[in-house]
Order: C-alpha cells, then structure tokens, then sequence
C-alpha cells in the first residue's frame, strides 16, 4: 500500500508507525450521518456488523446477480466463500503455490464479468513468484468453486520491488476492466529518468482499460487516450499516480473515486466524474498531494480533492467507496474511506472540484484497515489486515 515492511503473512502490511483499534459501534451523531429512527421511534445506530474473520483479508465483492454470496479475497492466495452469511470451507479459488506473499504482495483483489451468470468468467491480481503483478482469467465450475485449471493469463507487468504494486480490479460500467498498478516501488519513483509515473511508455503508476481476451491477452479499446500516441502504452487511461491501492466506481453515476498513497508527506484522495479521468495526470512524482515534490513537469496535472497529512498520523489512505445503501440513511452518497494506520473511519462528500464535510464516524477505530468492498446490493464492507470483515450497517 505505502511503506511496509516485508514480514510473515499474519503481519503482513504493517507499517512501522502502525495504530489501530478494535471493533465496535456508536450513534451516529456528527453533521450529515445522524442515527434513524424506525417507526416505533428507537434510533437505529450506524454500527459494523461482523461478517467473519479470515486470513489476512485484503478485499470483498460479491459475483453480479448474486446476492447470498460474497467472496472475500486473503492475501496468502485464496478466495473464500461466505454464503446465506456462514463461511464455507473449501476456497473459492486456492492459488497459493502461485502467489508471493507478504509486505505489499500477495492475492490482492478480483473482479467478475458483467456477464458472469452467463459467462463465469472473473479475473485475480497477484504477485506472482518472481514477484511480477499478474492478472489472470479464471471460469467459475460452480457457485462456490472456481476451476483452478482454467487459468489464463492476461497481463504480467514486470516489477524489480516488493512495494508499490497496486493491486485494484474493477469492472467499469462501460464492460472494460480497470487495474491499477503502482509505479514500480522504492523511493522517489526511483526507476528511470523521471520515474514511472509520468512515462506514457509504461504501465507502472498507471491506470489502465482492457478488454480481456477469453484464450489470455487483451485488447485495448480504440477510445483509451494514447491509442496511437507514439511511445505510449495503449492500456493507459489515467496516469501520475503512486500506489493507487484502491479505487472504485459509483455504482449509480460511474464516476471514479482514488485512493492514492503518498510517500513522506501527503495522502489523497481524487474523485472524477464518469468518464472523465480519461487521458488524466493525476501529478505524482513531481506532486505529492498538493505539495512540490520534484521540480519536474506534470503536463495538465490535477490536484486532488482531499489531502491528508502525515504530520495529523495518517500513513497510508485505504480508499473506499461511494454509499449507494439507502439503508445507512444520511451515509447515502457520500465516500467512505480510511488510513492503515489510524483506523479511523470517515466519510467526505465528493465532487469533481471539491471536497466538504469530511468527518469522522463515531465508530471504534478498525485495526490495519486494508480495504473496503461493496456487495450485489450496494452494501459496503470494512476489511482489516488482522482479520475481522464488518458490514455497514443499521
């Protein structure tokens, strides 16, 4: 995600400075996400509802029509299955033998097709054993089981460091799929002249828009922005960015939300309306945050709608999702988002411009917070790195 040391799996993305905290619940009571009431009057508190405990969880989803089930993805190389809210015991997916695990690398996430109903197909990013990201296509032989054997490789993106490997799938409302890669690890954007994140000719601190092919590969759609552009990688659609661990869609409107981690200063957050991070240079190395880093420069740079510093004990932002649960009340429509090592919990009201009335929710703090999730029916999800997935609930 940021800056975490290689260590055994159970420890695995824990950051020098790392805090945390343990489960609880809480009213409701900051501005904008007061607690409801039902009908009989009695306040209905916004609390986390656990789902499980797994090993070393790193994201959730559920596969597109199915509402009884969400996978939750662990980061040793396996994908369990939690079905009608139990879980079950055999692994979704166990591709442990191909994975390398610990500090940043691991199974870091998936996504299923559109068609998934249909199609079966879905797709998992990794470190692979030479520590390389890997995105590989999978079919499903059941509700509860992939084939294993039915692997295909999509991508592999060379990578010479452990940290900074990205790590997000997201299958975007267009039918493309979405990854995010990090910018190659170390310091400073250390590799190359310039580093990575503002060289069109690499995939690394990128991200980019596929087109999966069924026998392995992918095409690039003609619409990416550098289609044509010579020296640059077809596959790129939103550049300038660090470690873009985590970023999602908003399930009604389509527009992205970034979760980028800084390096020595800055955490941010970018949010941009459907379709247009197109072609976009969200600043990094030159920027970090909104602050000078390199005096380089950035083509068209953006800043981003949210900073966080690391003088206020934040160390590594854990980006979330937009609240399309209607359930949650005044939580509806605004981002929820987090930090590894505050394990405070916050949601913010996002535009393309701005950002206004980030608050923190009175939640106990959630220990190593290392991603969020969004289920079939829009429910939202808080994973932390120790084990523990919770719901959000009322």
């Amino acid at each position: 995600m940021g800056r975490f040391v290689a260590v055994p799996l159970l420890a695995a993305f824990v950051v020098a400075s790392a805090c945390g905290g343990s489960k609880g619940s809480a009213s409701v009571t900051s501005a904008g996400t007061p607690a409801t009431t039902d009908g009989g009057g009695a306040s209905r508190a916004l609390h986390l509802a656990k789902v499980g405990t797994f090993d070393s969880p790193l994201y959730v989803i559920s596969p597109p029509g199915d509402a009884r089930r969400l996978m939750v993805v662990e980061q040793g190389g396996t994908i369990r299955v939690v079905r009608g809210g139990k879980k079950l015991a055999q692994p979704f997916l166990d591709i442990r033998s191909r994975v390398v695990s610990g500090g940043e690398q691991g199974l870091l996430s998936m996504a299923f097709a559109r068609n998934y109903a249909r199609s079966h197909r879905l797709w998992v990013y990794f470190t692979n054993r030479n520590g390389d990201e890997e995105i590989d296509a999978f079919r499903a032989a059941s509700a509860d089981r992939a084939d294993p054997g039915s692997a295909k490789r999509i991508l592999i993106q060379a990578d010479t460091e452990s940290n900074h490997n990205g790590g997000q799938l997201q299958m975007g409302s267009d039918g493309y799929l979405y990854a995010g890669l990090g910018d190659g690890g170390g310091e400073n954007d250390q590799h190359g002249e310039r580093g990575n994140g503002q060289n069109l000719g690499t995939l690394l601190g990128k991200i980019i828009r596929i087109t999966p092919r069924a026998g392995g590969g992918y095409s690039i759609p003609k619409s990416n922005p550098f289609v044509g552009r010579a020296g640059a990688r077809g596959a790129i659609y939103s550049y300038g960015l660090r470690n873009p661990w985590r970023f999602s869609f908003d399930r009604r409107t389509g527009d992205i939300v970034i979760g980028d981690v800084g390096q020595n200063a800055v955490e941010e957050i970018d949010s941009r309306r459907r379709g247009t991070a197109k072609g976009v240079n969200f600043g990094w190395r030159p920027w970090e945050g909104r602050r000078r880093n390199f005096n380089e420069p950035a083509p068209g740079a953006v800043f981003p709608q949210l900073t966080k510093t690391h003088s206020d004990g934040w160390c590594s932002i854990t980006g979330g999702y937009i609240v399309r649960d209607r359930s949650l009340g005044s939580l509806y429509g605004r981002y929820v988002y987090g930090d590894f090592c505050k394990g405070q919990l916050r949601s913010v009201k996002l535009s393309q411009s701005r950002a206004s009335g980030d608050s923190a929710l009175p939640l106990k703090r959630v220990p190593s917070i290392s991603s969020f999730g969004e289920d079939e029916r829009g429910r939202v999800y808080v994973v932390s790195l120790d084990g523990p997935v919770y719901r959000f609930a009322r």
